[in-house]
């Protein structure tokens, strides 16, 4: 091909890309913390629109649940592998099932790995009303009688948040196989589920608990991080404060398809590169109940097979590698 003819076409791809728009793609239903990645990601590229060479500014932002990210993964990594201008949101559950062999056959290095925007935390919460006022008390009764409390989790047996009770049930001599859970379609949906007294007991994370917080009704048991955190949920004591020593941190980012060119993948892990940067950002991040992590390009695609190589010992511990 002539070189005029190879740089016309690139031009009018770029046009098209630029006329298409950036998508960010939330794996889950919305209202969760997936949602709210896309949505922080969304916040930082619009705050960089007036620095010079902007990174693109009107993301749009999609839902495609089903199997808590393996329809998003693998309509990226078999239909639209080339995207250039396609963001899907992933988080330490999403390596944990990569891990467990719930996304197929299939490796970290399948994706090409953006940006890690902030880092969250497991944590268990129940409606404000409910007769269990501490962790301590949710313990005893599942003690007691673990048939009786029904508790909400994103995904099935193996999903990050059943993985969190699974540990607490352990670590208090509860075989977790005769927990009661519900398996739910993201946060949001979980939250919906416990505020309608359809389940007793939400596991989820710290940041979608700030989400759900602020109406007064719902009352955050422990928090699963080695110490308290700051923000809306200062108050609320660890797990270990509380005899149970459990700490579950969840790191939360932006992947894209396999085969998106070099060039373009490099451009936007620049992007976030200065998006992690600004001082606007940290506090969008800290307003959404994350905390300071941030790991762009290389860095995070050899941190992300590290964690899904973690991820995979502890889920052969529990008897959950496929």
């Amino acid at each position: 091909m002539p070189i005029w003819l190879a740089c016309l076409c690139a031009l009018c791809f770029g046009v098209a890309a630029q006329a298409a728009g950036v998508e960010c793609i939330v794996p889950s239903k919305p209202g969760g913390a997936m949602d709210l990645t896309c949505k922080l990601a969304q916040k930082g590229l619009y705050g960089l629109r007036d620095t010079p060479n902007p990174p693109p500014s009107d993301m749009r932002i999609s839902y495609l649940p089903g199997g808590i990210g393996a329809v998003a993964w693998h309509s990226l990594v078999s239909g639209r592998r080339t995207e250039p201008n396609t963001l899907v949101t992933f988080s330490g559950g999403s390596l944990l099932n990569l891990a467990e062999g719930k996304f197929g056959k299939v490796k970290s290095s399948d994706v090409r790995w953006v940006a890690a925007l902030g880092a969250d935390y497991g944590m268990i919460a129940v409606r404000a009303d409910s007769p269990y006022k501490t962790l301590r008390d949710l313990v005893a009764a599942l003690q007691a009688n673990p048939k009786k409390v029904l508790i909400g989790v994103s995904g099935t047996i193996g999903s990050q948040d059943w993985v969190k009770m699974a540990l607490l049930a352990k670590s208090a001599g509860i075989d977790p196989r005769a927990l009661r859970f519900v398996a739910l379609e993201g946060g949001g949906e979980a939250f919906t589920a416990m505020h309608a007294n359809y389940v007793q007991v939400v596991s989820g994370d710290a940041s979608e608990a700030v989400l759900y917080s602020g109406g007064g009704n719902t009352r955050v048991l422990a928090v699963l991080s080695e110490q308290r955190l700051d923000g809306v949920l200062a108050d609320v004591p660890t797990a270990r404060e509380q005899g149970v020593d459990v700490v579950w941190p969840i790191i939360r980012g932006v992947w894209m398809g396999p085969h998106v060119s070099d060039a373009e993948y490099r451009q936007w892990v620049s992007y976030f590169d200065r998006v992690l940067a600004s001082p606007q950002f940290a506090q969008m991040r800290a307003a959404s109940g994350l905390r300071p992590f941030g790991l762009t390009g290389d860095a995070l695609a050899a941190y992300v097979k590290k964690a899904v190589d973690d991820y995979g010992r502890r889920a052969a511990d529990l008897g959950l590698v496929r």
